[in-house]
Parts: C-alpha cells; structure tokens; sequence
C-alpha cells in the first residue's frame, strides 16, 4: 500500500504551542492556530483505563495540580484536574482549570481548525503497543484516513511498527537522538517518511544529509531561536518543531 504523502510546513507547534499555552491542551492547539500555525505536534498517552490522552510525562506533577502516574487515573479523572494553571506568571487566572483531554477531544478539535497533525506515540515504557493500538483505533473511530494531514512519529520503534503493520498508508516519522545505533536500518524497516532529530545533534549541513541523502525528510525539535532555525532550514531541513512559532513565522 503507498504511504500518505504530504506537503509539510517549515513549522510545527510543539505540543501545541507550549511557549504560549499550556502543553497538550486544547487551549494550545487553539493558540497554535491562532498564531498562524498549519501544523501541531502533540502526545497520546494512556490514561489507565486505555483511553489515549494528551499528555508527555509519565507523571502529573510538572503539568497538573495533583501529582502521580498518568497510568493510575481514568481519562475522566484527569479531565477533572487543573492543566493550566502552572502556566504563565502566578496568578495568571487565563487558563485555569484547563483540562487534560483525550485524543478524541484533540482530533476534532484539529479537524475543526483545518490542522495538520504530527502525532506523536508517548507510552510509558511498559505500554508501547497498547498506546499505539489504541492510538490508532481512536484515529480510525475519528474517521482519519490517509488523505488527512497526519504524521504519526515515535521514539520507539515498536509503536511505529503497529501503525506499519495495521495502518502503512498512515505516513510515519522516526524520533532520534543523538544518532542511536542502527537508526537509518530502523527507519527504512518501518517504511518511514521521515526521521526527526534533536536538533542539538545536527552540528553540520553533513548530518541533515545523513537523513536526506538516504531518502527521508528531516526534521528537528526543539527550535525556538529564529537564527538556528534559518540555519537548519538552510542546511535542507524541512520541518523544525518550535514552541514559540511567533518568533518563526514568515521563515
């Protein structure tokens, strides 16, 4: 089956838009939007009843006001806590009792808004196939195909090779960091678009070709200064993830 090709923007909104609204919410994908952004990446975790939610550590105390794992609560429990007000200056009362949504939550709002989605697979380490299942049975309950614009990525491998085996047409990109071995044999195993690098580990214009020169597209995270992002645009970049995509627009 032929994977989804699409025309990717030169900005992604990291979760988001994570410098101007809290992470992984919708109040997020709205600011991204807002602010000019095509495209969003955002992360699908399991809550503990399996139902995917948007959420990017293991644990809730950074992001949330209560704390422990993700894992140990329902998606409706957590929908009950406070994601926002951790956000901005104290007493910032713009997105108190922002929620933590689920991935159903997140892909009509992204369809609403007319987004692109870069949809990255965050399992906790014991749950990589199961996010991914279920990841990806809530995409097809949305009714995504491979006509919407959809990039699912992940670290690990296993939850790529999910969406290979039960959904190839989906487009898919392999996060790295700082090269990891067999990185390039992985990346082609798994039939994927694109690999997305830290960007720390693209020193040279050589190593953005490392990825081009063997057919993927290259992308990069975490970009927020104007200047390095011209750069690794320059070097043949063609996506950088920013969580500030004020500062790039009109790159």
């Amino acid at each position: 089956m032929t994977i989804a090709q699409h025309s990717y923007p030169r900005i992604v909104g990291h979760r988001g838009a994570a410098a101007l609204a809290p992470e992984n919410t919708l109040a997020s994908i709205r600011a991204a939007a807002a602010n000019g952004v095509t495209w969003i990446e955002v992360d699908s975790k399991l809550a503990g009843d399996d139902i995917p939610v948007l959420f990017h550590d293991e644990t809730l105390d950074r992001t949330t006001n209560t704390t422990g794992r993700v894992a140990n609560r329902s998606a409706a429990e957590l929908a009950h806590f406070d994601a926002g007000s951790w956000f901005g200056p104290a007493g910032n009362p713009a997105f108190a009792g922002e929620p933590v949504p689920t991935l159903a939550q997140a892909l009509t709002e992204v369809r609403k808004l007319g987004l692109g989605l870069d949809l990255e697979i965050k399992p906790d380490k014991d749950r990589t196939v199961e996010t991914a299942t279920h990841s990806l049975e809530v995409l097809s309950e949305a009714g995504f195909t491979s006509a919407d614009p959809l990039l699912v990525t992940s670290f690990q491998p296993e939850a790529l090779r999910i969406f290979h085996t039960y959904a190839p047409e989906f487009a898919r990109g392999l996060l790295i960091w700082k090269w990891p071995d067999g990185w390039l044999e992985t990346a082609r195993a798994l039939g994927c678009v694109a690999v997305i690098s830290d960007q720390q580990s693209l020193v040279t214009e050589s190593d953005v070709r490392q990825i081009t020169d063997a057919g993927f597209l290259a992308m990069t995270y975490t970009v927020n200064d104007r200047d390095r992002a011209e750069q690794l645009l320059g070097w043949g970049v063609t996506s950088v993830v920013t969580d500030d995509p004020t500062v790039m627009l009109g790159l």
